[in-house]
């Protein structure tokens, strides 16, 4: 297997994702009410740590690059499927979100609560595409150095929720306390 040209074709993905996410959110209402600095630093420096355990280069951190099981073609392209679909769902909850969207946690003028599309099956559709691509991304790189920038990855969406949750809570009240009973916030059926 050429190790090089399919970790390519993730950060191909990746970037393709990256692109556009930055081309789609130039489209949003004005922020009413946004979350501090101090919460933000607490979910994007996990994040970050994340996605530097991803992307460093094979063998820059030796003790972390071993091999959880053989690598083979099977196990990348269940990675690589799993990554696309991640990042394709959050496509969908992006273009259902509209102009609700921003990447801090905010309110917006005439901020909408979306239940429609992906956000009828969890609350933070786009947290849950972005960690099934990150599991996808750990499993076809099949390095230990993987479980650990999944388990960051996962602490920073599930922090991130929460004060997202709390804002959510405040401004719609009973509408959101309903939609919480009804719908899970990161995984269908179980969280």
């Amino acid at each position: 297997m050429h190790d090089a040209f399919y970790g390519l074709l993730i950060s191909a993905l990746w970037i393709a994702w990256v692109i556009y996410w930055r081309i789609a959110a130039r489209d949003f209402k004005p922020v009413v009410r946004r979350e501090s600095l101090r919460s933000r630093i607490s979910h994007i420096a996990p994040l970050v740590a994340s996605v530097l355990l991803l992307a460093a280069p094979p063998h820059a951190i030796l003790a972390l690059s071993h091999l959880i099981w053989p690598r083979n073609l099977i196990v990348y392209w269940i990675g690589f499927v799993l990554l696309a679909a991640g990042l394709l769902y959050t496509v969908w909850a992006r273009r259902h979100l509209a102009g609700n969207w921003s990447a801090t946690v905010t309110l917006k003028q005439n901020h909408e609560l979306t239940r429609s599309g992906p956000y009828r099956f969890t609350r933070h559709p786009i947290y849950t595409g972005l960690l099934v691509g990150f599991v996808g991304s750990a499993v076809a790189l099949d390095e230990w150095r993987g479980v650990i920038a999944v388990a960051f990855a996962a602490y920073a969406f599930v922090r991130k929720l929460r004060i997202e949750e709390r804002f959510l809570a405040e401004h719609f009240g009973a509408q959101y306390d309903a939609y919480r009973k009804e719908v899970r916030a990161l995984i269908p059926g179980i969280y």
